[in-house]
């Protein structure tokens, strides 16, 4: 257990993430820290096959990074004169550590958006596998262009896969934010609940109860199909055949011919 502004605790195969800050739920340098160091612990636990980030504040996932962070250190940037350059890439932070880390995962992330979530908060549940929102009076989205700024947590390259091209040029152009209905209907989050946590625990218990390597190869070939390479289909041949030999898809199988397994058996 890690403990923190990211909460970590792990339950058999299922662990949970939860995010707490007392000032408004904002992120600031330490939950980057916590976070990463929870992403670490649940991506090198072996047993380990799925992990909910739900917030403690009431209405609130992560509200958006902390601007009374931002800004004094947007204004020593500019004092010291320093320019950027993309020939020079800026390292990354511990919250792109903790998403990168995530996405190569086996583990399935799921994000239960318990309230509010904007710029890295929205950022971060991009990065989850799925994400569960919850009914109520929240808003979502990346309004970093109202402060002249964009979304610098993979914001501007995960929204579009999910959302398309054009409907995410929208989203961060105008900086338009979006209801726990709205964030369904665009295909951001996969449910609209009384109770975020819950259904995100549950999935998790049903993610956990899937054949573990068929989950991982999975995850990974979805993953691939966001930047498609002319070798990712023989990807897919390839390990559906690396599946197909394993003892646990020859039972479920054999299982699924003889009619004694369903394999529709999950709702």
């Amino acid at each position: 257990m890690t403990t923190g502004k990211a909460t970590l605790t792990i339950n058999g195969a299922i662990a949970e993430i939860v995010f707490t800050n007392p000032d408004a739920g904002l992120m600031d340098a330490t939950m980057e820290a916590d976070l990463l160091a929870a992403v670490q612990i649940v991506t090198e636990h072996p047993d380990i096959r799925a992990c909910v980030l739900t917030g403690a504040e009431a209405g609130v996932f992560i509200r958006h990074y902390d601007l009374k962070v931002l800004a004094p250190k947007a204004r020593e940037m500019a004092q010291r004169g320093i320019v950027f350059d993309t020939a020079r890439p800026v390292p990354e932070a511990p919250i792109h550590i903790a998403m990168r880390l995530m996405e190569a995962s086996p583990v399935i992330f799921i994000c239960a958006m318990t309230g509010t979530a904007m710029g890295g908060g929205f950022e971060l549940s991009l990065a989850c596998d799925m994400r569960v929102v919850q009914e109520g009076d929240h808003i979502f989205g990346l309004p970093e262009i109202n402060l002249g700024i964009l979304p610098g947590a993979g914001g501007t390259q995960r929204l579009p896969r999910i959302v398309g091209q054009s409907r995410a040029l929208h989203m961060t152009l105008t900086g338009q934010t979006l209801s726990p209905q709205e964030m369904v209907t665009a295909g951001i989050a996969c449910a609209c609940v009384p109770g975020a946590r819950t259904k995100a625990m549950a999935l998790a218990q049903q993610m956990a109860g899937k054949p573990a390597k068929a989950t991982a190869y999975i995850k990974r070939l979805v993953r691939q199909a966001d930047n498609p390479r002319p070798d990712d289909l023989a990807d897919e041949r390839t390990l559906f055949c690396d599946l197909m030999v394993t003892p646990e898809a020859n039972r479920l199988l054999s299982e699924g011919a003889e009619g004694t397994h369903r394999i529709t058996d999950a709702p």
